[in-house]
């Protein structure tokens, strides 16, 4: 979907007031879908996302007010505009505290309609940008003087300008999802949604429902209606993160998407179309998975049109104490710490520790640091292996294997009972390494309900 024309929904129960609004917007060149009711704009909001939304305050005898958490939860970053004839401070102000972007009332001419769309438009524009650089931006950069990650980021931005499927290849916290969201910022489709699936992290019964929806009553517990995250990015991109772990069933319906954009919703025979960029990423050798029977080899050279390879940190040395700087300072400003930099033995234990965790495992240890440290200056004398950085030396525990220390490490966070996301930023991997390796030790029954 072209940048300049973003999606708005029209919620009236006046078919006269859609009609007048749905010619002025389309003559400004937006997509539009009417709604007459509550129910109708929802159902809307399910089907597609939509940038902006004008919404009645009343609805017949419903009111508009109660329409803007359901849209907000539907299709976040929308810009809600509330339009009515009862305008009065009092109500703007409540629609506002409730998530609205701004308010029209009636009487408007056609002039005020495309102004207020103009508005409303690039300020989910803007929302939308500012959120990918926050997230591209938080504990990892793209900033190298390794020639390899720089000819990886030079390939990135040459091919983030077309829309051909890209597989990024690298070890885990290389920093592939921040490539990928770096891809989808610099090309065509920034200010339409990126969307994550985790592909090792959804269970397998779940995440075909999770990719293309379902309708109500496809399978127990789907109780409504719902767009899967193809739907949810259309005109966008959608990073199919660590797909060496998608389940062989579900990998002929992804080739088939990526070949043709077709798909159907789980209980639903009808085919959907949908204009979504694909990016991927895996540790695994696909090349091996193929030869294994694990992987089709029909998707694989779908996937891999273009390739790209994030070395580990261990191989860009050269990266590992500026890009410490960096983080330290950041997590530092964070959480109101004054703290300048490492003593020369810090960073001298910095380029020592080979960094098995890549980029993730050094953004944990700077937070770490920039929370434990005492100073102005970081100051550690010993190797990093084995501790935990900015904290005390490890009791003695010799006599185990480091596949055991690895298992009673995770298994002591899992008990504390954080959500996932956060188990796996405290342990410095990402949740679909933390996933596989709660399967490996027979952990998923830690934590119960996560």
């Amino acid at each position: 979907m072209p940048e300049n024309s973003p999606n708005i929904l029209v919620v009236d129960d006046e078919a006269n007031i859609r009609r007048t609004m749905a010619i002025c917007l389309k003559a400004e060149g937006y997509q539009l879908q009417e709604a007459a009711s509550v129910r109708e704009a929802l159902a809307e909001a399910d089907r597609q996302y939509f940038d902006v939304a004008f919404v009645d305050i009343r609805l017949g005898t419903q009111s508009g007010m109660d329409l803007i958490p359901g849209l907000l939860e539907r299709n976040p970053g929308i810009r809600i505009v509330m339009i009515t004839a009862y305008a009065t401070v009092q109500s703007a102000v409540e629609a506002v505290k409730l998530g609205a972007y701004d308010y029209l009332p009636k009487p408007f001419e056609p002039a005020e309609v495309a102004l207020m769309a103009k508005r409303a438009a690039q300020a989910r524009r803007e929302s939308a940008r500012a959120a990918e650089l926050t997230r591209s931006d938080r504990g990892m950069d793209l900033e190298s003087a390794s020639p390899a990650v720089q000819k990886a980021l030079a390939l990135a931005r040459q091919a983030a300008a077309s829309d051909a499927t890209i597989l990024i290849r690298g070890e885990t916290g290389t920093g592939k999802g921040v490539l990928a969201r770096a891809i989808h910022a610099w090309s065509g489709r920034r200010e339409r949604p990126f969307g994550v699936v985790s592909c090792p992290a959804i269970p397998t019964e779940l995440l075909e429902s999770e990719l293309f929806g379902h309708t109500q009553g496809s399978f127990t517990g789907a109780h409504r209606e719902q767009l899967g995250r193809v739907a949810q990015a259309a005109g966008g991109t959608l990073f199919l993160d660590e797909i060496g772990d998608l389940p062989p069933p579900l990998q002929p319906k992804i080739l088939r998407f990526i070949q043709d954009h077709e798909y159907e919703r789980l209980g639903d025979a009808v085919t959907r179309k949908a204009d979504v960029r694909v990016l991927a990423a895996t540790h695994v050798d696909l090349k091996a998975a193929v030869a294994a029977g694990r992987f089709r080899e029909d998707l694989y050279y779908r996937l891999n049109v273009i390739e790209i390879d994030l070395p580990p940190l261990r191989e860009r040395r050269e990266d590992i104490v500026p890009m410490a700087r960096r983080l330290l300072s950041r997590f530092a400003a964070e959480n109101h710490r004054d703290i300048q930099g490492f003593t020369s033995e810090s960073e001298a234990v910095l380029l020592a520790h080979d960094w098995p965790g890549n980029v993730r495992e050094l953004s944990n240890a700077m937070e770490r640091a920039a929370i434990l440290t005492q100073g102005a200056l970081v100051s550690w004398e010993r190797p990093l292996a084995g501790r935990a950085v900015g904290g005390p030396a490890p009791d003695a525990a010799a006599d185990l294997t480091l596949e055991a220390l690895e298992e009673r490490h995770i298994r002591r966070v899992l008990v504390v009972n954080k959500p996932l996301e956060e188990s796996a930023r405290i342990l410095g991997i990402d949740v679909a390494t933390l996933w596989r390796k709660r399967k490996k030790y027979g952990l998923l029954g830690e934590a119960a309900g996560r």
